[in-house]
């Protein structure tokens, strides 16, 4: 295999290039040669996921859609993770936050499906994944992708109603790892409706091939949905829903490796962690998840518990967060308001070692969105007030601005 077609972002970008050039070939065929039969042409088409090429027999398909976000942020982009965050001076931050290409599709049957991401701008192959889904309530998928641990981070960053994740989102989440999961839907009657989803992983992150140990990653999560319908990994009421939808799920992972958290960079530490040794961190976590959708209303909530147990300095450290998000699209309640505006408003706390109980994070955001073509185009205004406090007497506070412009094509 020669070193070019090592490189993800080549091959991705070729076979999305191939695409695209197949799809001009077939046009050009039925337009200046004789007309192949019917049943060979492909079909070309434009959709909610980008470019489509689909067999006429609708056993093969590849969807490709580039998607671009631009970010202003003043007096910095990041969250705050320490009181030294608030004592920087203030900058304009301008930014291509994210440029991603995605490719996704089936092939050979609709119900084997295939899927890649790709950061552009960090040159990081985020997803990877191949999904046997033939039946509802057992289907298997083998790759790498966000664990389906916790809503926030399962939704899409282009699907958010505020411009970015929450301040609990960086201690507790699990982010992308390489593994496989069994998951489904179990339909009973009424509102006895579950998805469930259990999944093992290596446990070191986006990408990484091996483990640190002979310790696994396992996680489950159960998820009841309240009306008998599933409520999608979106954060916004975009279809005005005409009945409602709701899920309460509680979902549990355990993992022993060198790292305390993990990010779209992969494994890493969290403040006041040193760099570890293979298996020197025991993590356990769970959390306690509620959604809600109902005529322009959205509501989503996680209180999160994790527990860190360093084998090496034998020590124990707790920690617990909890965020609490709303939205409504302000049309539905007075018509004079245009029915493209939301407002979202979110308030989470973050306590890093329970031990300690004035060690307390807090954040209130507040976002406006102008939806041009649902979440496929969408403009926010976020405006972010951040309270941080080790003891009694040492406490710093400050606010960030930060307006977005998230495009997908």
């Amino acid at each position: 295999m020669t070193r070019w077609s090592r490189d993800p972002a080549r091959v991705i970008l070729t076979v999305a290039a191939g695409a695209v050039l197949a799809a001009a070939g077939a046009v050009a065929q039925t337009t200046d040669d004789a007309a192949p039969p019917s049943d060979t042409v492909p079909l070309v088409g434009w959709g909610s996921k980008g470019f489509e090429l689909r067999s006429r027999d609708g056993n093969f398909l590849i969807q490709i859609q580039p998607r671009v976000q631009i970010r202003y942020a003043y007096p910095r982009d990041q969250d705050p993770v320490t009181l030294e965050d608030f004592t920087g001076d203030p900058q304009h931050v301008f930014k291509v936050n994210r440029a991603r290409l995605k490719i996704g599709g089936h092939a050979y049957r609709p119900w084997l499906s295939y899927f890649f991401e790709y950061e552009l701008a960090a040159s990081n192959l985020l997803d990877f994944r191949v999904m046997v889904e033939r039946f509802a309530g057992l289907k298997l998928k083998v790759g790498q992708w966000k664990v389906h641990y916790n809503r926030e981070r399962v939704i899409s960053s282009g699907q958010q109603q505020l411009a970015d994740r929450s301040l609990i989102n960086r201690a507790f989440t699990l982010d992308r790892q390489q593994g496989l999961s069994l998951y489904g839907r179990l339909r009973g009657g009424g509102a006895a409706d579950l998805s469930y989803w259990a999944s093992v992983f290596t446990g070191m992150g986006r990408g990484a091939r091996e483990n640190d140990d002979k310790n696994l990653m396992w996680m489950g999560r159960l998820q009841w949905n309240v009306f008998g319908r599933v409520l999608p990994f979106t954060g916004s009421d975009i279809a005005r829903r005409a009945k409602p939808e709701a899920l309460i799920a509680l979902a549990g992972v355990t993992n022993r490796s060198r790292y305390t958290r993990f990010s779209q960079d992969g494994g890493g530490q969290l403040t006041g962690f040193p760099d570890g040794q293979p298996g020197q961190y025991r993590v356990r976590q769970w959390v306690a998840e509620t959604a809600f959708m109902y005529r322009g209303f959205a509501w989503q909530q996680e209180f999160h518990w994790k527990r860190i147990d360093d084998q090496v300095n034998t020590t124990t450290t707790t920690l617990i967060g909890n965020y609490a998000q709303v939205g409504y699209f302000l049309h539905e309640a007075v018509s004079d308001i245009p029915p493209q505006l939301e407002l979202a408003v979110r308030h989470a706390f973050y306590n890093p070692n329970t031990a300690l109980p004035d060690d307390l994070q807090q954040e209130l955001s507040l976002a406006v969105n102008w939806f041009f073509r649902g979440h496929l185009n969408k403009l926010t205004a976020e405006a972010s007030l951040f309270a941080f406090g080790e003891d009694v007497t040492d406490r710093e506070d400050g606010w960030r601005f930060r307006l977005q412009w998230d495009i997908s094509m």
